[in-house]
This record gives C-alpha cells, structure tokens and sequence, in this order.
C-alpha cells in the first residue's frame, strides 16, 4: 500500500487556494475539471515533498459542509513552527492552538479543517510570545 492523498471539501477555491499556497505554502501540483461531474479537483503538496497530497474537491453547486470535526486534522511537519506560525498570523491566519511547547500549532482552513504543524526534529525552546498566547476557538 502506498498513502495517496487527503481530500477535504471546499466552499471556496480561490479563498483555499490562497490559503493553501499563499500562506501555508503548498504548491498546485495538478487541476482535474469535470464539466459533467461539475467539480473541480486540485492537488497541492509541501515543496520537495510530493508524494504527500491533499486534494481540495470543490463542487460546483453549492452545497453546506459541516464542521466535520470527525475528520481530525492535516498535519505537516515544518522546519522552524515559530517562524511559519508568525509567517501565518501576518497573513491573517488565527493561531487557534499556539506552539507554548515549541513543538505543535493547529490553524484551520477557510472550511474550518484543523491543521497540525509540528516542528520537524526537537521541539524549539519555549518563547515569547507564544509562551503565554491563549487558545482561540476550537482546534
């Protein structure tokens, strides 16, 4: 058996593409169109890392996703957690579980998936302002 990928459902492509790519910094490996199926299915995957996918499935009518917090989390590893989550807070994005322990952070997507990061290697030493940064909202 070999992993494939993850498939998580977007209301928003343009809005998760931006959060995917811009932000996170995955890059767009492949777009499928369907204009019978009418859906669109792009794959994205960390730099130097494509055999670890995430395909965004966005169909074209709209239709209400919940929450789905059954599904758990993404999660990356990353070099350096504490540059990455400023990176993100500078772009916007909530820091809904901060690295207090210089090793995990959850973000959400804009469809509200939880994404772990977790420092590759050791964790970092605790620091400010990370160290007493409270949790925001669910993750």
């Amino acid at each position: 058996m070999k992993y494939l990928h993850t498939m998580v459902r977007v209301t928003n492509l343009e809005a998760s593409l931006d959060f995917y790519c811009n932000k996170l910094g995955l890059k767009e490996l492949q777009r499928r169109e369907s204009e019978q199926g009418r859906f669109t299915l792009v794959f994205l995957a960390a730099p130097g890392d494509d055999d670890a996918q995430i395909e965004l499935t966005y169909n074209w009518d709209p239709e209400v996703y919940g929450e789905g917090r059954n599904f758990g989390h993404l999660a990356y590893a990353v070099k350096d957690i504490y540059a990455l989550c400023a990176h993100l807070q500078q772009q916007g994005v909530t820091i809904n579980r901060p690295p207090r322990d210089g090793r995990m952070a959850f973000i959400r997507s804009p469809d509200n998936i939880s994404i772990e990061l977790l420092q590759e290697g050791a964790p970092l030493p605790p620091q400010e302002p990370w160290l007493s940064m409270a949790n925001t909202g669910k993750w």
